[in-house]
């Protein structure tokens, strides 16, 4: 796909979840995609696979969740496979704390998929609000 085609894509990607609506980005994750958290916290790790994604970040990240959550879109950048997305994440926590994120997502797509995201955001935000995920549980020691 062109950088154009690609940027349109993300757009459509993040209107969507502005509105609450996760299906499109999920439709474009490829199977093989992977999601890099960056930072030092119990979240930043690499995870594989469009299911492994779904299973063990989003289900544990959005269990924590009160409300659904939206992203704003901020900026677009884009430059042949890749688009930089700048956007804010809102949402309340079940402990009903906001977490009401500022990300900058650097994505790479392959034929109308989206194949690797690395995420930078408020990593400190992260451990003031979010619980640890499961696998960061099973890695303390005892």
């Amino acid at each position: 796909m062109s950088t154009e085609e690609n940027k349109r894509l993300m757009r459509e990607v993040f209107e969507a979840l502005g509105r609450g609506d996760s299906r499109p980005y999920l439709d474009a994750l490829d199977d093989d995609f992977s999601f890099t958290i960056t930072g030092h916290n119990p979240w930043s790790r690499t995870i594989q696979g469009k299911e492994a994604v779904r299973r063990e970040l989003y289900g544990p990240l959005f269990a924590q969740f009160a409300d659904r959550y939206t992203a704003q879109l901020v900026n677009l950048i884009a430059e042949g496979d890749y688009v930089v997305v700048e956007h804010h994440g809102c949402v309340t926590t079940k402990k009903g704390q906001l977490y009401n994120n500022e990300y900058c997502l650097v994505c790479r797509l392959e034929g109308g998929k989206l194949k690797s995201m690395k995420e930078y955001a408020d990593s400190l935000l992260v451990d003031r609000v979010l619980d640890p995920p499961p696998w960061a549980k099973a890695a303390q020691p005892a």
